[in-house]
């Protein structure tokens, strides 16, 4: 396995540091990147872009996170941001993957946003899924011949499809599609505000007073809005998100368990190793050996 010495690369799309397009949306065939690399896309993360990867034909070895999976030819692929993934395409893969901000998302879908935000991990799933089969090849082939050409109201029709999409694959994401009332809809934004909080600043360890006044509301009223949203109090949320970003280290980096420790804001190493061992049921290092067997099974 690959183990950087640095940091996981972040990239606006594979291979280039700068957004190639004025549009808050990218789309683009498996084919067109993938074979620049020779079908291989070495581990990666994007930063405030999230992916949808729709396979057609072909299929490919995934490294999500600390896992190795296999996407098959009629499986769509959601990953959200800063979501270490790679690939091992093979030569047959055709589909499209299509890039999007965070912010385009919350013009199209407000709910929908807050929703991505909570969204930590890839999720994969079935074209087919729901009978949608016919009606999601249709969207995705109307979006690619609308980004790539130049119709009327162009922009319009963009977000239009993205949002047909976007609401096709709500369930997949746990996204509430029912209309809201405005009270709820105020208190899912809350939710979303605090997921993104917590994304840019795990590492601070601030207690969930300190998110919840950030926010206008009590901590009491915060484990309320995270218990409905996703069944886990607020302190699990952020324990999760430094559990997650632990594990991308430990894996994808060389990270010695002090460094990687005292990178996470944990005050000593012997506390993020317990901190670690109760949350995931390994230690740092007996995690890293697990976690490289899964990835690079002997021959």
């Amino acid at each position: 396995m690959d183990l950087l010495t640095d940091r996981v690369p972040v990239y606006e799309l594979y291979g280039e540091h700068h957004w190639p397009t004025p549009d808050m949306v990218h789309c683009e065939t498996i084919a067109a990147r993938s074979e620049l690399h020779n079908w291989h896309i070495r581990p990666h993360r994007h930063h405030g872009l999230f992916q949808i990867l729709y396979l057609q034909q072909g299929e490919a070895r995934l490294r999500i996170d600390d896992q190795s999976r296999l996407l098959c030819a009629g499986q769509i692929l959601l990953v959200p941001q800063m979501c270490i993934h790679g690939f091992d395409f093979s030569s047959s893969a055709r589909g499209l993957v299509i890039t999007l901000a965070y912010p385009l998302v919350a013009r199209i879908s407000a709910a929908i946003a807050d929703t991505l935000a909570g969204l930590q991990e890839a999720r994969q799933t079935e074209a087919s899924a729901g009978g949608h089969c016919a009606h999601l090849e249709a969207t995705f082939a109307a979006l690619a011949l609308a980004y790539a050409g130049t119709p009327p109201h162009r922009q319009l029709l963009l977000e239009s499809l993205l949002g047909v999409l976007l609401a096709s694959l709500a369930p997949v994401l746990g996204a509430r599609t029912a209309p809201v009332r405005q009270a709820r809809h105020h208190e899912q934004g809350h939710f979303g505000a605090f997921c993104r909080m917590i994304d840019s600043g795990f590492g601070s360890h601030r207690p969930v007073a300190e998110y919840a006044r950030a926010l206008g509301i009590t901590a009491a009223h915060l484990n309320v809005l995270c218990r409905a949203a996703v069944n886990r109090s607020a302190l699990e949320l952020i324990h999760v998100r430094l559990l997650l970003e632990a594990k991308r280290s430990l894996v994808y980096t060389s990270m010695t368990v002090s460094v990687l420790s005292d990178s996470l804001g944990f005050a000593d190493p012997a506390y993020f190793t317990r901190f670690f061992k109760r949350l995931s049921g390994f230690s740092p290092k007996a995690f890293r050996r697990h976690a490289k067997g899964l990835l690079d099974p002997a021959p």
